[in-house]
């Protein structure tokens, strides 16, 4: 098998995007009530609050259009990738630093063509899945190259 078939078509773990969406979530909300214990006026808590809420808010929106931006994906053996989008079209995108692999689950960091970023969590076993292994194999040499 030449190099230029040689890729690893994974899709998204819906469990570890909700476990994702689920603490960005809570840890919102610490936010909010860390804020409420500043050092501040009464105002000044309500302000940084709110100021909190607002962004906190945009992360979360943010998080969760990149969570379901690609139905799948896949990574080449030169580093190159293509996401699927909702509509079923493979679409042209990089692989961006950020990203982790572990041995059972990562953390997948892509940017499309157009210039958005796409963030996936991703889980496998080794034995009992083929694009597992070969995503193994590619990152290693991925990282190996930069």
């Amino acid at each position: 098998m030449s190099s230029n078939e040689y890729f690893a078509e994974l899709k998204p773990d819906p469990f570890l995007c909700r476990v994702v969406s689920i603490s960005g979530s809570l840890l919102a909300a610490l936010g909010l009530v860390a804020c409420m214990f500043l050092a501040l006026p009464p105002a000044g808590r309500i302000a940084v609050g709110l100021a909190w809420c607002g962004v906190a808010a945009v992360e979360w929106v943010v998080l969760r259009r990149s969570l379901q931006a690609c139905s799948a994906f896949r990574i080449m053996a030169d580093g190159t990738a293509a996401v699927r989008a909702g509509g079923g079209q493979w679409q042209p995108a990089t692989l961006i630093d950020g990203g982790v692999l572990l041995r059972r689950c990562g953390w997948v960091r892509l940017r499309t063509t157009a210039g958005r970023v796409i963030v996936q969590p991703v889980r496998g076993a080794t034995r009992e899945s083929r694009d597992w292994r070969r995503l193994q194999v590619i990152w290693r040499h991925i990282g190996a190259l930069r």
